[in-house]
């Protein structure tokens, strides 16, 4: 397997440019996904690690190897298709061993490597059976066969469980994150769903109109959005955004959301002076009647251990995800308080993080963004 580095990569077509200057590093081994809403450019990212696509300018190197304008062919990696492409006059059994047979492999090899894939992915029983009478799940597998029985150095997907339904698209999900344990692949992996991501990656790179807004491990994206649209987009619900008019002032430790003054400790480097917006995620909002910051209940959504309560404050519309056993009424007033270790502040211009002072979490790395 090996390290894929992608350094300032480019792609333009005509007068659109969809990639615009990405760069990041997936290490060798890792489960690394790259997310973004459609049209975010993540799909041709993918295709210009793959060959399909030659960037603009740029490079990507390949186990130390620039490989940004070699031929698909030439890279010895493996590409998994949303829509499995399938050879549907071949069996599953030639299906999988075809890029073998393909290659001059000795028939005695073939064999080998068919039946242990077989047995890693479960479908020893149908290896004779034709692929067109297969449930979606089973020619799922019977495509990921194709990819692993060459051994590349990488596999790239492009929404491999896009076609599947939502029960099973998390069994999938499931069975393809321990089969890449297993192997010990270096896999990237595009989806649009963020829950899919926090779910499987190790590392994951969130894009937005041809942009890198952030990469890093899900855990540090959660909790530290470099960004309003990395805030927004991670997380179900997503953060909560309180708008208000007063610029941070030099040397601030606190802000003031309609005459209540919430501490928010700024970082040394972060800058000042510039109108905020104060981010809290919904597990972070308490309802406390003693609390001077007050919103009115709009509406309660009950999930099992949890319910989502949704409340309208003089600085915009806030979700807090409190328990079920709380009892809450719509129309009431409440009073909300945060957890002020976990806030973040973003410039309201430029939607980019202002920096926080927090406790440093335990093998927590420093957040990487495009924004710096």
């Amino acid at each position: 397997m090996a390290e894929i580095v992608i350094r300032n990569l480019r792609k333009e077509f005509g007068s659109f440019t969809a990639v615009k200057g990405s760069s990041f590093t997936i290490a060798d081994g890792e489960f690394f996904m790259l997310l973004g809403p459609s049209g975010c450019g993540k799909t041709t990212t993918l295709r210009m690690i793959a060959g399909l696509e030659l960037p603009t300018s740029g490079q990507i190197l390949l186990d130390g190897k620039d490989v940004a304008n070699m031929r698909a062919s030439a890279r010895d990696i493996a590409f998994v298709f949303q829509m499995f492409a399938l050879y549907p006059h071949m069996n599953v059994r030639r299906n999988i061993s075809y890029p073998l047979v393909s290659q001059g492999v000795p028939r005695a090899e073939v064999r080998t490597r068919v039946a242990e894939i077989a047995r890693i992915l479960g479908i020893e029983a149908i290896l004779d059976r034709p692929v067109g009478g297969l449930s979606a799940g089973d020619r799922q597998r019977v495509a990921l066969g194709r990819a692993i029985v060459r051994r590349p150095k990488a596999f790239l997907m492009d929404e491999p469980l896009g076609a599947l339904d939502a029960e099973f698209r998390e069994h999938m999900a499931e069975e393809l994150r321990a089969l890449h344990d297993r192997m010990g692949a270096t896999t990237v992996y595009v989806t649009h769903d963020q829950l899919e991501a926090m779910q499987m990656g190790d590392k994951i790179v969130v894009m937005n109109h041809g942009v890198v807004e952030q990469w890093g491990t899900p855990q540090d994206i959660y909790d530290e959005p470099a960004t309003l649209f990395v805030a927004e987009f991670i997380g179900s619900p997503p953060m909560n955004f309180l708008r208000f008019d007063a610029a941070v002032p030099e040397g601030a430790t606190s802000v003031w959301l309609s005459g209540v003054e919430i501490p928010v400790p700024l970082a040394k480097e972060a800058t000042r002076g510039a109108k905020a917006v104060l981010g809290v995620r919904p597990e972070h909002v308490r309802l406390d009647d003693s609390a001077p910051y007050r919103g009115g209940v709009v509406a309660a959504e009950y999930l099992g251990t949890t319910q989502i309560v949704t409340l309208d404050t003089p600085n915009g519309i806030v979700k807090a995800r409190i328990a079920s056993s709380e009892s809450v009424h719509v129309g009431e007033p409440v009073g909300l308080t945060f957890n002020t270790q976990t806030l973040s502040l973003f410039d309201a211009g430029t939607g980019i993080a202002l920096a926080v002072e927090r406790p440093m979490r335990r093998g927590a790395q420093p957040r990487e963004n495009a924004h710096g």
